[in-house]
């Protein structure tokens, strides 16, 4: 019998983790990654540049709704690419491709004690002018592979927007 709700009940405690999605943003009419600036006010790496991002939320999984039924198991089908199309919205008021390329991923232990799974990945802009979600960050630039190297990132960005920049050239 399929889940009619989501629930930790059964959930082994060693197997819990946050999931997090991160998207480079490439404009193809200029070969560009979009970074933007975190704000002061943030806990995690204020005032550090990255790129877009954020959790999935049980809300992303509405057991009345999933895409198929697999057996008695609910799949929801391209969770990430909604996920950070909706991110990209909401953080910098773009549209981007829903076709995501694999750039790699990381697991890391939150100063909470929350672990957590990044998966990075690559996408194209679609359009739409950034416009910063208010609070989250205070700055946006599109950068090449050498500009990126001129801005305070986050560790691994500039290896990521060049990654994202041969992805697609080759394309």
């Amino acid at each position: 019998m399929p889940a009619n709700k989501i629930s930790l009940k059964k959930a082994k405690q060693d197997h819990l983790f946050y999931v997090v999605a991160n998207v480079v943003v490439y404009r193809e009419s200029d070969g560009r990654c979009l970074i933007l600036k975190r704000g002061k006010h943030e806990k995690v790496h204020p005032g550090k540049y990255g790129v877009i991002g954020g959790k999935l939320e049980w809300s992303d999984l509405d057991v009345n709704n999933p895409t198929r039924i697999h057996g008695d198991v609910l799949d929801f089908e391209d969770a990430a690419e909604k996920l950070l199309m909706r991110e990209a919205k909401e953080e910098a008021g773009i549209e981007i491709e829903p076709v995501l390329a694999y750039i790699n991923s990381v697991a890391f232990v939150r100063t909470d004690g929350i672990p957590a799974i990044l998966v990075k990945f690559a996408a194209k802009y679609e359009g739409g002018e950034v416009a910063l979600e208010q609070d989250a960050f205070d700055d946006y630039v599109w950068v090449n592979e050498n500009e990126v190297k001129t801005y305070d990132c986050l560790e691994g960005i500039p290896e990521e927007i060049s990654k994202t920049i041969q992805l697609f050239q080759i394309k």
